[in-house]
């Protein structure tokens, strides 16, 4: 089922705050910086795709999956619990 385009966009400006608040905590960013880093990420790239399903993440289950891109230059979708 596709989820309405308003209530993804509502989705994602609930989400993306949040996961740039704990970029700003974990790391030596200001919040344009951390938006920057976040927005140019693979995760992110996959997140604003509705199908991906990646909005069903919590905040910082994605601030994990940047974590581990910044790390290696990659990361893994967790499974569903």
């Amino acid at each position: 089922m596709v989820m309405d385009e308003k209530k993804f966009e509502a989705m994602l400006t609930l989400i993306v705050p949040k996961v740039i608040h704990l970029i700003t905590e974990n790391y030596p960013y200001d919040e344009v910086t951390a938006s920057k880093e976040f927005y140019d990420s693979k995760v992110y790239s996959l997140l604003e795709q509705e199908d991906t399903k990646l909005w069903h993440f919590s905040p910082l289950t994605l601030f994990n999956m940047f974590e581990e891109e910044k790390r290696t230059g990659d990361f893994i979708i967790p499974e569903e619990v």
